[in-house]
C-alpha cells in the first residue's frame, strides 16, 4: 500500500521524504490555508520534494472554470494530480483531464455508487473519507470494502486512496482490505512505528549494553 502525506507543511514533507516512507502528497484548500503560504508556490515546492503524485485541488464548482484552474495547476510540475470534487461537473472535468493524460484525484467520496461513477469517469484515484464517514454514524471501512469489491468485479484501474485517516487502526484495516493508497497527517504516519514492547526492548538492550562498558565508536 502506498503512503501519501496529507499536509502542506514543507518541513514535515521533507522529513518524511527522507525516511523513504511516503509515495506522494495530498493537499486541499484547508491545508494550504493552514500553511499560510501562496497556493502555487507551496505546491511547486512540494512537487520538488517528492517524486510521486501531489494532489492540488480546484476550487471552482463549474466544469469550465475547473478546467481553467486545472490547466494552470498541471503546469506547475509533471507530478501534479488534479483533485476535483465528486459532483457531475467534477466527473466531467475528470474525464476531460484523464483523456488528456493528466492524473485526477476525485475527492469527497462517501458512497460506493459515487466511487463507481469516478471509476467510469477514468479517475486515477478515488478518495473515500473514512474518518468523516465514521463521524456521521456510518462504517468508513465498510465503504472501502464495498469499493474494493466493485472495482475488482470490473477490473477498474482507479486506485482506492483512503482519506480522512485518523489513527493507526484505519491504516491497518485499509491495508487488510487491499486499498491501494492511504493518505494521513504526518503525525499518524509517524505514530505507526510506536509500540510499547519495542520501547521496552530498546530500554532493555541499552541497559545491558551499558553494563558491558563497551563502545562501538
Amino acid at each position: 500500500m502506498k503512503f501519501f502525506a496529507d499536509t502542506a507543511d514543507i518541513a514535515d514533507i521533507r522529513d518524511l521524504a527522507e525516511t523513504g516512507l511516503i509515495d506522494g502528497v495530498t493537499t486541499n484548500p484547508s491545508l494550504i490555508h493552514k500553511s499560510g503560504r501562496d497556493f502555487i508556490e507551496v505546491t511547486k515546492e512540494i512537487c520538488g520534494i517528492v517524486d510521486g503524485p501531489v494532489s492540488a485541488e480546484v476550487v471552482a464548482l463549474d466544469h469550465e472554470t475547473m478546467m481553467k484552474e486545472a490547466d494552470k495547476l498541471r503546469k506547475i510540475a509533471d507530478n501534479v494530480c488534479i483533485k476535483v470534487p465528486l459532483t457531475l461537473d467534477g466527473l466531467k472535468t475528470c474525464r476531460a483531464l484523464t483523456d488528456d493524460g493528466t492524473m485526477v484525484n476525485v475527492t469527497l467520496c462517501f458512497s460506493a455508487n459515487q466511487a463507481l461513477l469516478a471509476a467510469k469517469a477514468g479517475a486515477t484515484f478515488i478518495s473515500p473519507f473514512v474518518g468523516r464517514h465514521d463521524d456521521n454514524g456510518f462504517d468508513g471501512m465498510q465503504l472501502i470494502e464495498d469499493i474494493r469489491l466493485i472495482y475488482d468485479n470490473y477490473a477498474f484501474e482507479t486506485e482506492i486512496l483512503v482519506a480522512s485517516v485518523r489513527h493507526a487502526t484505519h491504516v491497518l484495516q485499509a491495508a487488510k482490505i487491499g486499498a491501494d493508497v492511504m493518505t494521513a497527517p504526518p503525525k499518524v504516519i509517524r505514530g505507526l512505528v510506536n509500540h510499547v514492547l519495542t520501547d521496552k526492548g530498546i530500554e532493555g538492550f541499552l541497559k545491558d549494553w551499558q553494563s558491558t562498558g563497551q563502545s562501538i565508536l
